[in-house]
């Protein structure tokens, strides 16, 4: 099954087909720093993390640009509230941001463009909009006419006399009530820069087109952001890009992630449900996180809930239970038939996870034949298995984990030294057993619980794996 995205656009399933052959563009709006990242930023951005780790598997040349509104009405309100300079403030939420994508895991962005880095190029396409007719300046603003461009509103299937009940940017001076800012004079303590139209500063939407015409050019596979995105500001994209450069459509696939919920409500600080980023680390490992978001699809509202979350771990503690059985099994000589069964799995696994991904990102069917397929191999996890059994075994829960962006703990999180002081302590642990000293075996089991390390006593002997609640922190 070749892959199929949903398209807002069309509202459909289309045949994902780059405009560059195996190049793939995408850019997916960044956050407005002007406050902590919450959860729902973690929802969106690991929805998209997602998917551009599957299209790299699948072989695609990305490069995956997220913008960063550091320049915005939300950020200036907010250090007049604080008596701080706003750009100081956009750049301290920033480096706290791109510090919580790193928790998370969040590796697959090629870039994160800042909008106060590119003005000249901001002021450069609205003068050309000017120039095009398709904007105008009252004093020392600059608005875009909307009714220049016939299509405005195809994104969000509306028609002008709907979006009129919309008042953007309120101001009588405007021709029309939803045209929208492109550029604003300055006001008394507002950053500033030089322009042709007075000193002042970029509307919103102007931001993210200047920057995705520079590296990604007039027209590029996929546009994704959240939902609540789609009108204005996807809209206002579509118009001011496609009116500058004269190439349409300016994205050929617009994906859009569903929103998050919180105990059945919009999280808000009014309503005692934000939950940031960092307090949902400092609670949850990030694998854990990662899993738990995977469990619906990017497109769906979710409700954030702790008690899913919990499943989400343990889940992830089976899956990693497994890997690290199989990391550790002696290998020896086996049957012809056992090593073509377990590679009969692997296939099946991973062309039912692949189907699971070419239907729209789809995983919560793809975790679901990652769940399969750990649960049918768990039997050959006996110590008798060959080496090109385990191979497999291990190259398939590689690939589910590089998808998903789990099992990196596994990899990568346990130091040799770290690896060798567990497997003594389970020799001890073994020794007391033998012994019927089964005070010595429990304190060994528990002190290891207590730093994240987690034991499993099967007939081959005892296995161990990092909990999900604790690696990275403490045992890491």
């Amino acid at each position: 099954m070749p892959l199929k995205v949903y398209n807002t656009m069309s509202r459909t399933l289309e045949k994902f087909e780059p405009i560059h052959g195996n190049r793939v563009n995408m850019f997916v709006c960044g956050p407005t720093v002007y406050d902590y990242s919450h959860i729902g930023h973690a929802r969106t951005y690991l929805a998209y993390d997602i998917i551009a780790r599957y299209l790299r598997a699948q072989g695609f040349s990305l490069f995956f640009l997220m913008n960063i509104t550091d320049i915005d009405d939300k950020i200036i309100n907010k250090a007049k509230g604080v008596n701080r300079d706003p750009l100081l403030l956009a750049n301290e939420f920033t480096q706290d941001f791109l510090q919580d994508m790193k928790g998370l895991g969040m590796t697959s962005v090629s870039l994160y463009a800042k909008a106060s880095e590119h003005v000249p190029e901001i002021i450069a396409q609205i003068s050309t909009l000017i120039e095009k007719g398709f904007a105008y300046q009252v004093e020392g603003d600059v608005y875009f006419d909307v009714s220049k461009f016939s299509s405005y509103g195809e994104l969000s299937h509306q028609n002008v006399d709907q979006l009129i009940m919309h008042r953007i940017d309120p101001d009588p001076r405007k021709k029309n009530v939803i045209d929208f800012a492109l550029w604003k004079s300055q006001k008394p303590g507002e950053p500033a820069w030089d322009s042709p139209w007075g000193k002042g500063r970029p509307g919103w939407h102007i931001e993210d087109t200047a920057i995705t015409t520079t590296y990604l050019g007039p027209s590029y596979d996929i546009h994704g952001g959240g939902l609540d995105l789609i009108f204005p500001h996807h809209e206002a994209e579509i118009a001011q890009a496609e009116a500058a450069t004269g190439t349409k459509p300016l994205v050929k696939y617009w994906l859009h992630s569903g929103l998050l919920m919180v105990g059945g409500t919009r999280m808000g600080k009014s309503m005692g449900n934000y939950i940031t980023i960092k307090e949902a680390l400092h609670n949850h490992d990030a694998e854990t996180l990662r899993l738990y978001f995977a469990m619906s699809h990017y497109r769906s509202l979710l409700d954030y809930q702790e008690p899913n979350i919990m499943q989400a771990e343990e889940v992830l503690g089976k899956i990693r239970s497994i890997y690290n059985q199989f990391r550790s099994i002696q290998t020896v000589d086996t049957t012809a038939s056992v090593e073509t069964e377990v590679q009969k799995l692997a296939h099946k696994a991973k062309s039912e996870f692949d189907e699971a991904m070419n239907d729209d990102f789809n995983t919560p069917r793809a975790l679901a034949a990652m769940i399969a397929f750990v649960k049918n191999i768990e039997p050959y996890g006996n110590r008798k298995t060959g080496q090109g059994s385990i191979a497999k075994v291990l190259a398939t829960l590689d690939y589910f984990g590089e998808v998903f962006g789990i099992l990196r703990t596994e990899r990568t999180g346990k130091s040799e030294a770290f690896d060798r002081v567990i497997d003594l302590l389970l020799a001890v642990r073994e020794d007391a057993r033998r012994r019927n000293d089964w005070p010595t075996s429990d304190k060994i089991r528990d002190s290891l619980a207590e730093i994240g390390v987690v034991i499993e006593d099967a007939s081959t002997g005892a296995l161990w794996y990092v909990s999900a609640s604790k690696s990275g922190k403490e045992s890491s």
